[in-house]
């Protein structure tokens, strides 16, 4: 994330709809409605390097537009395919099949809802980022994965990409009970239900964050023996009061998570970017699984509210094991901008070995 041009929320509730829907196959230069939309003047909202929003109500996004198709990787021997779980929305997911599902027999492998991050604005599971990374974690860990293609702001506010990550999460499992004969044959051949676990980061750690929350409060829909073994939060975009960064940073926290939500008064004590506001003890007392990772990188700005966030984790008296992995000299997602480093392989193989209990 770069620095943001502070402008004025008022499009939010503005006479002038968001009336382009931009899919996430489209590039940034596609996105326009109309070529007239193209003068600086004519910008009503930028979060930069995000996102711009035109007076007009068109929508040019930024960065994150590129994609790639699923397909077979040779070298790693991961098989991907989309599959769409909810026809009236458009709500898909891209399905990562490791070699183990071949080389395992019988057995059943563990199950990785993945959400990606892009400040719930941009990027997809089909962006190269993310399908490199999600093949590799797949591969390394032994996973049958399933990446969440949410719905985006601004055209869908939150909740909208929590619910969708929801449907993601409950379809994944429902597919894993249904057995020979399912829907998805992947997951109902291999997927082990019992052995499920939420991933993220940045925005998209945020979401997973909260959809292990709505697991604990409302149940999972899921098949007898289901259950969520793990949540990792890898750079967690959270918000928290007792850490302070520079005022700059604080107005942008801000004014994204107002354009996010829709709403010009949306605060950042939202227990949803702030899961350390009040009552939190109590919400995170409730998380439903037995180990949580959360990761943080020293030079990453958001580094101390991940690190409140897992404070307040242990001392909530949840009865799991939280784990903090916290990278000196590297910043926000630095194993996904760098994915040929030392670093980035030693936080893929953490993240890898969470999965697989190595």
């Amino acid at each position: 994330m770069a620095s943001l041009l502070l402008v004025p929320l008022l499009v939010l509730f503005s006479s002038t709809a968001l009336h382009v829907t931009s899919s996430p196959s489209q590039s940034a230069s596609t996105v326009m409605a109309s070529s007239d939309a193209a003068c600086p003047s004519d910008v009503e909202i930028e979060l930069f390097p995000f996102i711009r929003v035109y007076k007009n109500g068109s929508i040019e996004r930024l960065k994150g537009t590129d994609t790639v198709p699923a397909s077979f990787d040779a070298a790693t021997g991961v098989a991907s395919k989309d599959v769409t779980i909810d026809p009236a929305n458009g709500l898909s997911v891209r399905l990562y099949l490791p070699p183990a599902a071949s080389a395992g027999g019988a057995k059943k492998l563990p199950v990785l809802v993945y959400v990606h991050g892009g400040g719930f604005m941009v990027q997809s599971a089909a962006f190269p980022t993310y399908h490199r990374y999600v093949n590799a974690l797949s591969a390394r860990a032994g996973a049958i994965a399933v990446s969440a293609e949410y719905r985006r702001v601004p055209e869908h506010p939150l909740p909208a990409a929590y619910d969708d990550s929801w449907a993601a999460l409950a379809w994944a499992v429902d597919a894993c009970a249904a057995g020979p004969g399912g829907s998805e044959p992947w997951l109902a051949a291999h997927g082990d239900a019992s052995r499920v676990f939420l991933a993220g980061d940045s925005a998209g750690a945020n979401i997973a964050h909260n959809v292990a929350l709505r697991a604990a409060s409302e149940g999972l829909p899921l098949q007898p023996g289901a259950a969520i073994a793990g949540v990792m939060l890898v750079h967690p975009f959270f918000w928290d009061p007792s850490n302070t960064m520079a005022p700059e940073l604080e107005v942008r926290i801000r004014r994204e998570w107002a354009f996010t939500c829709a709403r010009p008064d949306a605060d950042v004590d939202d227990p949803r970017i702030c899961p350390t506001s009040a009552g939190a003890s109590a919400r995170l007392a409730a998380m439903p699984c037995g180990r949580v990772m959360v990761a943080v990188a020293e030079d990453d700005f958001l580094a101390a509210k991940g690190r409140a966030y897992h404070a307040a984790l242990v001392a909530s008296g949840w009865r799991g094991e939280a784990e903090l992995v916290d990278t000196p000299g590297q910043g926000h997602v630095f194993h996904l901008r760098r994915p040929g480093t030392e670093a980035a392989a030693e936080m893929l193989d953490r993240v890898a070995d969470f999965i697989s209990g190595a």
